[in-house]
């Protein structure tokens, strides 16, 4: 009679027989007897990680009025804490039936989904391995409040944050091997820009791939964290800098996907001094939108169609990951690039998919629940990011006799003693263990791995000729070569002092060589000075309207002035003086009068809080596309305070802000001359 296990491994031959692949259940059962452990065991030795598949946990969120929740049921409904199913919307005898790692019902605690899912990987840091939480869902669905949450109910960041502190606290602690340092950096993708959250003028940052594969992104800020009230001072006023917006589901909806990343380095305080890098990426991304019930226009219509454009590249990776495809789209997107790690990468990551209760998001929830259901198919192949530091000693300081030769020595110290005439007292006579022991140079090397070498020598050298041979060489010519050696390190330390000292003659040499020249030259009778001026450059003018030099012309009281002169000076080179002369030059330049600067900025911003878009497009750098985005901004946030406001929707820098203000302004100004006229 064959036994279970026997059964499974007949039946794993034939499919591997026949060609086909391994069922899940099947291979979970190879995990746990008989043959199949010493196949896994082979191939978590090998070269390639043990592979760490996508854990998925999700969350049902309440009923956003309270009184719905009690007329209308809920499309959703818990089978157990790992199950749920969803009713059809069409058919209510219908269901469609999940099955994830955890499933959290509406009255599941912040602390209940921090303990269950987060706080398990935790650990993974402190080995040098990487670590991600994914929010994802719908918009409205409670993403950012299960990463958030308030100061009541926190959400996983602030205490995944506060445990991470207190864990490498407590493993940095004097006497512990580790030395454990925290940093943390915040940063946005809004519309397919790299925004640094820390430092918000840093502009659009760049992402990058080391050689190791690891995802970078060079210039993001990094502050280094001990507490949690460091955590609090940076990280409250750069959430104020993240993007939202409201509408019609959501009046704080994310506009962009926010990203904490939090660098845990570990340094190892004794030999051989590794190093371990482990990192921690918490993210909240955006929810995907239907505008037709979002009521998104403008601003909010082009936001809305970068993230559904990003989630459906996010969706895309993971079906490409699924399917075994060669080429996984990660570039495709600057979400999916940065999620590289995350997603059939070097991370443990978990992926927290919110859903509402409501049957008018029974779409949205169904969308959610596939996507979760494909993730969790993703395998990850974890691994600890150690290096090995090596422990640079100082250089040595060798005295000036030990510079010199072993026969100029001697010849030093015979001279020294002819001079006093009472050569010095005898030394106390050192053992011959450490005589001839290189060890007694090494007075910067660590103290404690110091002492260890000293006392193996000691030890070799108390044992004489019985104890064991070092290096296979007799005691005696060990002790010559080391001498010989010692003598040929001090040699070439002489070479080289030598060879510095004769450097010096020469480059002194060289330079008295030239200041004789010199002197020689200025003892000459100078030539007759005959000086060489240079072409002047064409001035330049700016081309106005006629109508408006006229009439600048005819009043005298006007202080409008387009151009103005000024003088610059520039260099003449002469055949007998040191340096050239400089003469005035004259130049022209742009300059508009207050008055005019300060009439067509009110005139432009007239236009922007008045005029149409057809009336907008008479601005110069103002097409159809653009005029439309200003009116729908208007829309959305009022009339522009100053023109500067337009920096906002168009995303302008301030030089180009400087040039738009002056050329709509001179077009104003020369329209009105000849309207007038």
């Amino acid at each position: 009679m064959f036994t279970l296990t026997q059964i499974y491994l007949r039946k794993l031959e034939s499919l591997k027989t026949r060609g086909a692949r391994t069922p899940p259940a099947l291979s979970s059962c190879r995990d746990s007897r008989g043959a199949g452990r010493c196949h896994l065991s082979k191939i978590g030795t090998g070269r390639r990680p043990p592979p760490a598949r996508v854990r998925v946990a999700v969350r049902l969120r309440p009923f956003l009025d309270e009184t719905a929740g009690t007329s209308e049921p809920s499309c959703v409904r818990a089978i157990d804490s790992c199950s749920l199913e969803v009713a059809n919307w069409r058919n209510y005898q219908e269901t469609l039936k999940y099955q994830f790692d955890a499933f959290y019902g509406e009255r599941s605690s912040q602390q209940d989904i921090y303990a269950g899912s987060v706080q398990p990987i935790l650990r993974h840091l402190l080995e040098g391995q990487n670590a991600s939480v994914l929010a994802y869902g719908p918009t409205g669905a409670g993403k950012t409040h299960t990463m958030l949450g308030s100061p009541e109910q926190p959400g996983v960041i602030p205490r995944a944050l506060m445990d991470l502190l207190q864990l490498t606290r407590e493993e940095g602690a004097e006497g512990r091997p580790w030395a454990l340092s925290v940093t943390m950096s915040y940063l946005e993708i809004y519309q397919e820009k790299v925004l640094d959250l820390l430092d918000p003028a840093s502009g659009d940052l760049v992402i990058r791939e080391d050689c190791r594969g690891n995802i970078l992104i060079p210039g993001l800020t990094q502050k280094p964290i001990t507490s949690f009230t460091d955590f609090e001072r940076h990280f409250l006023p750069a959430s104020g800098n993240r993007t939202v917006g409201a509408t019609r589901l959501n009046q704080r909806s994310s506009r962009s996907h926010a990203v904490l990343l939090v660098k845990v380095d570990q340094r190892e305080r004794l030999a051989p001094f590794r190093q371990r890098e482990g990192k921690l990426y918490l993210i909240d991304l955006a929810g995907s939108e239907d505008n037709r019930r979002t009521g998104n226009r403008g601003l909010r219509l082009k936001e809305s169609g970068a993230i559904n454009a990003s989630l459906f590249v996010l969706g895309k990776v993971v079906d490409a990951l699924n399917q075994g495809l060669p080429r996984v789209p990660y570039r495709d997107s600057k979400l999916t690039r940065l999620l590289q790690d995350s997603l059939g990468g070097s991370a443990h990551s978990i992926l927290i998919a919110n859903i509402a209760p409501e049957r008018r998001f029974y779409l949205d929830t169904v969308s959610a629940l596939n996507f979760a259901a494909r993730s969790k198919e993703v395998v990850n192949r974890p691994f600890t990011n150690e290096s090995l530091q090596l422990h640079v000693l100082p250089p040595v300081k060798l005295s000036q006799k030990e510079l010199l030769g072993p026969s100029e020595a001697k010849r030093a110290r015979g001279s020294e003693e002819e001079e006093t005439g009472s050569p010095k007292p005898a030394a106390a006579p050192v053992p011959a263990s450490q005589r001839f022991s290189p060890l007694q140079k090494l007075s910067n090397m660590d103290p404690a791995m110091l002492e260890r070498l000293l006392s193996l020598d000691r030890m070799l050298g108390s044992q004489g000729s019985q104890g064991t041979p070092l290096l296979n060489t007799p005691k005696r010519e060990r002790m010559v070569l080391l001498k010989t050696v010692e003598e040929k390190d001090l040699e070439i330390e002489r070479l080289k002092m030598k060879q510095k000292e004769l450097e010096a003659k020469v480059l002194a040499q060289e330079a008295a060589e030239e200041e004789a020249k010199e002197n020689a030259v200025s003892l000459l009778r100078p030539l007759p000075c005959h000086t060489v001026t240079v072409a002047k450059p064409l001035k330049k003018a700016v081309v106005m309207p006629l109508q408006l030099i006229q009439e600048q012309a005819s009043s005298p009281h006007a202080e409008i002035h387009i151009l103005k002169k000024k003088g610059r000076k520039r260099k003449l080179k002469s055949l007998d003086a040191s340096e050239p002369e400089e003469k005035p030059q004259d130049c022209w330049e742009l300059e508009i009068s207050p008055e005019l600067l300060a009439q067509g900025r009110q005139k432009i911003l007239d236009l922007l809080n008045e005029g149409s878009a057809r009336d907008l497009r008479s601005l110069q750098r103002i097409g159809q596309k653009k005029a439309q985005l200003i009116v729908g901004w208007r829309q959305l946030h009022g009339p522009f305070g100053q023109v500067e406001d337009l920096e906002r929707v168009e995303g302008i820098s301030a030089k180009q802000m400087e040039s738009f203000l002056k050329a709509n302004i001179l077009g104003l100004a020369a329209g009105q001359r000849s309207g007038s006229s």
